[in-house]
């Protein structure tokens, strides 16, 4: 289907996409959207930038309305109809965001409660009546346990970020929230990166087999993304640096570097080269990583100097270039730093500062572009 209007979707939903300048969907969105739609749940794959959020946030707010048309509001407070699980606050923010904004006409409450705010927030946040829910799982099980939030009428759970959701750390916390709902709710997991050694993991959620999908990009850079590798030699990894950012002082750019310390060292330097720059890492306090967050995003400052905390959860426009000035070792984790950019069809810059410890990944990247 090659408009938005073939799939059927509530004309309220259909005039606030036109609103915001959608009218084509993506690949991920074509292929998702009628089987969401229908009420089958569904495992997609699709590298960052693809409008993933946009696929299962439609046929949520679809459903959940067309309930609602039909006589059956939601009244009791505290009971959440749709439920998106998240892996940190910072993506939770970007994807209440969408679907708020997708509500201006459809009138359907939208409400977060995520890890870093106040438990009272939190609590007050579901306090009333509300059709949907962004949560991430910490936050989500403390409402369980005291009694505010309950998961009887889940109709649909979307896993956002699936790869981390279902690692060992979140995985029991996944499955107790899946037990918390009483009705057998529609079940959507979607990830830019999830292996395929977890589909013994994956398929423990579902009773029947979910549509799997698979977008002839993911697990791979998109077509808008310039990449160009430069070599450090002699350990001058400043100097490669130096020359980057000096081509285009104002463009929108994340430093990535794999530790904090390294990160620190970036920044000494940065600061002796009167660099405008601001931080964005996992040990800082939480109001910190927003205030420079919104530094970055309204062009105060061009550079924001980060670790793989970077990688999942920012969507800035603004950003047009990535800079790994310390490669990842894994490739996932490659992919999700350079899907800050070039997103959503616009084009983006990669520069990797390449040394010989990196020709593994190097390798691993160039037979991935030659099997395209």
């Amino acid at each position: 289907m090659s408009k938005f209007s073939d799939f059927q979707l509530l004309p309220s939903l259909l005039e606030s996409l036109k609103e915001q300048g959608f009218t084509q969907p993506t690949e991920v969105q074509a292929r998702t959207l009628p089987a969401l739609l229908k009420g089958d749940s569904v495992v997609a794959v699709s590298q960052t930038g693809s409008g993933k959020t946009l696929a299962y946030v439609l046929p949520m707010l679809h459903q959940l309305k067309s309930l609602e048309n039909d006589g059956s509001s939601v009244e009791r407070p505290g009971r959440p109809r749709g439920l998106v699980i998240v892996p940190g606050r910072e993506l939770g923010e970007q994807v209440g965001k969408v679907l708020k904004g997708l509500t201006h006409t459809t009138r359907l409450r939208v409400r977060t409660v995520l890890g870093g705010t106040k438990k009272q927030i939190a609590r007050q946040n579901v306090s009333g009546p509300l059709e949907i829910l962004v949560a991430t799982p910490g936050r989500l099980e403390q409402l369980l346990a005291t009694g505010p939030l309950q998961l009887d009428d889940i109709r649909m759970i979307v896993f956002d970020e699936a790869d981390q959701l279902l690692d060992p750390g979140f995985l029991p916390v996944a499955r107790r929230i899946i037990a918390a709902c009483s009705r057998r709710p529609q079940l959507a997991m979607f990830s830019a990166t999830l292996p395929q050694s977890m589909d013994p993991i994956v398929g423990q959620f579902f009773t029947t087999a979910p549509l799997r999908v698979r977008t002839r990009g993911s697990q791979q850079v998109v077509a808008t993304l310039r990449t160009d590798n430069r070599a450090v030699a002699n350990g001058r990894r400043v100097d490669v640096l130096t020359a980057a950012l000096a081509e285009a002082p104002d463009v929108g750019t994340l430093l990535f570097s794999n530790t904090r310390g390294q990160c620190e060292r970036i920044a000494s330097w940065l600061e002796d080269a009167g660099v405008p720059y601001t931080t964005y890492m996992g040990e800082m306090d939480r109001q910190e990583r927003r205030d420079n967050l919104a530094r970055f995003s309204s062009g105060e400052v061009s550079v924001l100097l980060t670790t793989d905390l970077g990688g999942r959860g920012l969507d800035i426009e603004r950003i047009g270039r990535v800079v790994n000035v310390h490669l990842p070792t894994d490739v996932n984790n490659y992919l999700h730093r350079v899907g800050r950019t070039a997103r959503a069809g616009r084009s983006g810059q990669v520069i990797n500062l390449v040394t010989e410890r990196d020709a593994p990944l190097i390798e691993k990247l160039k037979r991935r572009e030659r099997d395209r």
